[in-house]
């Protein structure tokens, strides 16, 4: 039995790999971490215990303590729930906009593709961390607001791409045919067109919850994202950042961990293009 096409590739099969320990982590958290983590003990007698250290209640910590004494292994695997839904998140409703407008402006042609792409040409011409900074400072800083931000900056790029693929897939055979016997438009874009539109929104997305993580974290960082004591990878970066010559690892392990969860990512959307090229795979 020969294995999928993606696993041949072994950017593709790393790329999985780790994101299934990471995802694994987080759904299986309160089993293989020690608790709560916002949980704050005894602070002066628990802060900054180094890893594979146990605390003086003979908790085992396997990537040591924070300031407050919380276990950095707990708040990086609860993190990884925050900073890996945020991502997966923010890119649904990315693709969701940019699959609704690229397809609206690549098959109906008047004014409403010209008003389409325009908005997509301005919002494309607007500085998105610019763009992220002002929205996120114009509310209160949340998890939903950073869902939001990102989602709504992100779409701009995907309607690109569905708008070509629709242009091109709109001319062919296939549709012309689909015209022909009386079907309706919206159900030529819906079952003829879209599904074999879908292959570079796939690439795209597995590319984009990366970059979308590394938003997220930037803007935790900066205190426009997710706030404490609520973890998330780019929360606790900022928490150690002034820890990093007495204790190193409370901003190294987040640090990283966002690194391998965005190699990922990008190994795992390369390989996808690769694979759903026929090209390539023929």
């Amino acid at each position: 039995m020969t294995r999928p096409w993606l696993l041949r590739d072994r950017r593709g099969a790393f790329g999985v790999l780790i994101l299934i320990v990471f995802v694994a982590c987080a759904i299986a958290a309160p089993l293989v971490t020690n608790g709560e983590p916002t949980v704050q003990r005894d602070i002066v007698a628990t802060r900054f215990v180094p890893p594979l250290s146990r605390d003086v209640n003979g908790v085992f910590h396997p990537i040591g303590t924070d300031r407050f004494g919380r276990d950095v292994w707990t708040r990086l695997v609860y993190g990884a729930r925050v900073s890996m839904g945020v991502g997966v998140l923010a890119v649904l409703v990315a693709v969701i906009l940019g699959v609704v407008v690229g397809a609206l402006a690549g098959y109906w042609r008047g004014p409403l593709s010209v008003a389409l792409l325009a908005l997509t040409d301005f919002a494309l011409a607007l500085p998105r961390v610019v763009l992220l900074l002002l929205l996120a400072a114009l509310w209160q800083p949340s998890t939903l607001l950073v869902v939001a931000v990102l989602g709504l900056t992100g779409w701009m790029g995907i309607a690109r791409l569905v708008h070509g693929e629709v242009r091109s897939l709109a001319a062919r055979p296939f549709v012309e045919g689909a015209v022909a016997v009386g079907a309706r438009r919206l159900r030529i874009l819906a079952r003829h067109i879209l599904p074999n539109a879908l292959t570079p929104v796939i690439v795209a997305a597995a590319l984009g919850v990366g970059n979308a993580i590394v938003l997220e974290a930037g803007l935790s960082y900066l205190g426009l994202g997710v706030q404490a004591p609520t973890p998330s990878w780019g929360n606790m970066i900022t928490s150690g950042s002034d820890t990093l010559v007495n204790a190193p690892w409370v901003a190294i392990a987040p640090g990283v961990a966002l690194v391998l969860v965005v190699v990922a990512c990008t190994l795992l959307g390369d390989a996808l293009r690769d694979v759903l090229d026929p090209n390539v795979r023929g």
